[in-house]
């Protein structure tokens, strides 16, 4: 069985990558490994729903951070997706009995090991299976704090759950990963792929003025629909909070890249935005704790407040990017 030292990291995907280099002898910590792949967002999409409400996300979708990181870097992933489900299982099964450390996509729902208060339909969520026993896989789920155990009936379902972002059976593993990254190189190409993410997305519901769209929107359902308001803001708080990382903890981890980046190239503007953004952070965790009581009493007499909150973590995210903008990113 193959010897790999579990981490628990603060988000799934960028979580898995670093363990992954790690492992194959590139030490890349979480933040960098976020940072490098460019993944920090934010979106409010109508059209896809997550039970019956707008996906509201704060990073890159499920996938981006893989291929970003491993083209920004020069590494080569294998993944493969399956259509019949013994066979993804079947291959899974193959890749541990070589040796391999494995990427899995599955459902939160169906993996048994997190608590019920933590299980809801989201089908992004990244971990690695490092070994098998029996009918059970050993696996290093980066959320948690030590390594954990599923059956194959459960993972099974995990990988093939339907729905908005099912995985199929996504699996992937590194077939080559450089010995070292040019940072020097791959930080500010990272830095200026994220900023136009941020600021220069043609659409509005995309970057810092997504940020403002969701709070004009607040404001029209409360207008509009305050019977549905309540439930609307419970949602909003689970997309941020619960789902991954959460809006804050995106910024906290984007931050820390920063940071990281400010010491490797001797850059002491890029610490100034972490300080920055770190502000933002706390905004977003600010609008958070507001929501989450609002939802329970009180949403429409304190609507416009709650949206200001809002748009203080627009101007603050804004005010990052024109830092950056200074530093020559």
């Amino acid at each position: 069985m193959t010897v790999f030292e579990h981490r628990q990291s603060a988000h799934c995907e960028s979580g898995v990558m670093s363990g992954m280099l790690h492992h194959h002898g590139l030490p890349v910590s979480e933040p960098m490994a976020f940072g490098l792949s460019n993944a920090l967002s934010f979106a409010y999409l109508p059209i896809v729903k997550i039970g019956g409400m707008p996906l509201i996300a704060y990073r890159m979708p499920p996938r981006w951070i893989i291929n970003k990181l491993s083209k920004r870097i020069g590494a080569r992933f294998y993944s493969r997706k399956f259509r019949n489900e013994r066979r993804g299982m079947d291959a899974l099964n193959r890749l541990l009995d070589e040796g391999k450390i494995v990427g899995l996509q599955a459902s939160v729902f169906w993996l048994p090991y997190f608590p019920d208060e933590m299980r809801f339909h989201f089908n992004g969520h990244n971990l690695l299976v490092y070994g098998r026993e029996g009918d059970e896989y050993l696996i290093s789920d980066p959320v948690f704090e030590e390594p954990v155990r599923c059956s194959a009936a459960d993972l099974q379902r995990a990988r093939f759950a339907k729905g908005a972002l099912g995985a199929r059976g996504l699996l992937y593993y590194p077939r080559s990963v450089p010995d070292n990254i040019d940072y020097a190189q791959a930080i500010p190409a990272a830095i200026k792929a994220n900023h136009r993410i941020m600021t220069g997305a043609p659409l509005p519901v995309i970057g810092v003025r997504g940020i403002n769209y969701l709070a004009d929107n607040l404001l029209k359902t409360a207008r509009k629909d305050p019977k549905r308001l309540p439930l609307y803001l419970a949602h909003i708080v689970r997309m941020q909070e619960e789902i991954g990382t959460g809006g804050a903890g995106f910024r906290f981890l984007y931050a820390s890249f920063l940071q990281e980046s400010s010491e490797i190239l001797s850059n002491p503007g890029l610490s100034d935005a972490a300080s920055a953004l770190t502000a933002a952070g706390d905004t977003w965790r600010e609008f958070a704790l507001m929501a989450a009581r609002l939802s329970r009493r009180g949403a429409q007499e304190r609507i416009n407040e709650l949206a200001e909150l809002l748009r203080a973590s627009a101007r603050h995210e804004a005010a990052v990017w024109k830092q950056i903008d200074a530093v020559g990113y």
